[in-house]
């Protein structure tokens, strides 16, 4: 069986406000083998809810609608759904008399228009509110000859996930057919999302019944594989014979397998090798830092550093000459090495690392284009730069700045 949810509300439509019960409701459902093809939101008009919920009802098995069950002029999801179903809506007395009794307990005058929230669809089950005041409304049968199955609950992530525990978590599992999703993840950092896929699509392509989804976005690839079988065991067999596949063909490009950031990697790793990490910053600013130390237990590897924005500091904390500044500047191979051995030196650590460049938008110059970040990593077996001309704004010049340097310290511990 598959699902599709439709949040309804119109701020989410804007740039303030996000549809995070969509994400709660995949997981669950997908604990139950349903695996969710279609989401949507729609904002708090008539027309476009009822023809959202007439196609659903077209083409999912399990339909949930989110929010708009409250008591205000704007709150349209019953009746949208009542017009795209057919159905009339009835005031149920019982219900009616719940919310007056909820409303008179907490002293709260009981003004009429809360009475539509005890509107219910025609042959629907109402699944009782404990959080809140509108009730939820479950109704199943057949649409255009297809069993299906709608269900009606309130926006409030609180109350939305208290009701479905209480009253739908148990009815779905009566009524799916046993189905198992197995998925996993792999994560590869820097490369780009046209070679990933070059490498493993001719390996993918053979798995007909798995689903790859390849992401792309700070600094990293994620392959994304899905598997539903009858059962979890066959499932899990046939995602891990894909994921094996792709491991061997990628290598020690493959990060992480279990959905760990690359900083967690080089967590683990600094602390199976018993290395310790110190770190001289300029246009990152102290974001590497801050991304090792963002983990419990990061003293136990990482030492320290310096962000080093001027020269002087540059010279005063890290032991960069400041004749080699002057005479290949700030931003260069030549700093960058120094700035990683002068803090490993400084510091008494295992590992060093140096970052110097332009992150923009201003300061960049033809030679120095903004983007161009140097990155170095000093070790006891010497001291590697790289090059770098990263695309973007400033956020994203640091943030991949502070990526290539986890990735370096990474390889250098395999």
């Amino acid at each position: 069986m598959n699902a599709e949810t439709i949040a309804v509300g119109s701020e989410m439509l804007t740039p303030h406000r996000q549809d995070t019960n969509s994400l709660y409701l995949t997981q669950k459902l997908n604990e139950l083998g349903v695996e969710v093809r279609y989401k949507s939101v729609v904002g708090d008009n008539s027309d476009d809810l009822t023809a959202a919920a007439k196609l659903a009802m077209r083409r999912s098995d399990i339909i949930i609608v989110i929010g708009g069950l409250g008591p205000t002029e704007d709150d349209l999801t019953r009746e949208a759904v009542a017009e795209a179903l057919g159905l009339k809506l009835h005031r149920d007395p019982a219900q009616l008399a719940r919310l007056e009794e909820r409303f008179a307990k907490r002293g709260y005058k009981f003004s009429p228009n809360n009475a539509k929230q005890a509107d219910v669809l025609t042959g629907a089950i109402v699944l009782p509110n404990p959080n809140g005041s509108a009730p939820g409304q479950w109704i199943s049968g057949k649409y255009d000859g297809q069993e299906r199955i709608l269900i009606l609950l309130p926006g409030p992530p609180s109350e939305l996930k208290g009701l479905y525990e209480a009253e739908c978590a148990a009815r779905l599992k009566a009524r799916v057919p046993p189905q198992h999703i197995a998925m996993r993840e792999l994560k590869i950092a820097l490369l780009p999302e046209s070679q990933v896929d070059a490498r493993v699509a001719p390996i993918y392509k053979t798995f007909k019944d798995v689903q790859t989804t390849i992401l792309a976005g700070a600094g990293q690839i994620q392959l994304h594989f899905r598997c539903r079988k009858e059962s979890q065991a066959e499932a899990e067999a046939r995602v891990d014979e894909l994921v094996e596949k792709v491991d061997e063909e990628l290598g020690d490009a493959v990060f992480s397998r279990k959905g760990e950031s690359l900083e967690q990697i080089v967590s683990y790793l600094l602390q199976m090798r018993g290395m310790t990490l110190a770190v001289a910053e300029s246009c990152t600013g102290g974001l590497l830092a801050e991304r090792i130390t963002s983990l419990s237990g990061s003293s136990r590897y990482f030492l320290g550093g310096a962000i080093v924005y001027s020269n002087e500091l540059k010279t005063q904390f890290a032991n960069v000459p400041k004749a080699l500044i002057d005479q290949h500047g700030a931003v260069s191979r030549e700093v960058a090495k120094a700035l990683a051995e002068g803090i490993r030196q400084r510091c008494l650590s295992s590992y060093g690392v140096g970052i110097t460049g332009v992150a923009g938008p201003t300061g960049g110059t033809e030679q120095k284009p903004v983007g161009l970040v140097y990155i170095a990593l000093a070790g006891e077996e010497g001291t590697q730069v790289v090059e770098r001309n990263f695309p973007g704004d400033r956020k994203r010049v640091r943030w991949f700045a502070a990526q290539q340097a986890l990735e370096m310290i990474r390889r250098a511990l395999l």
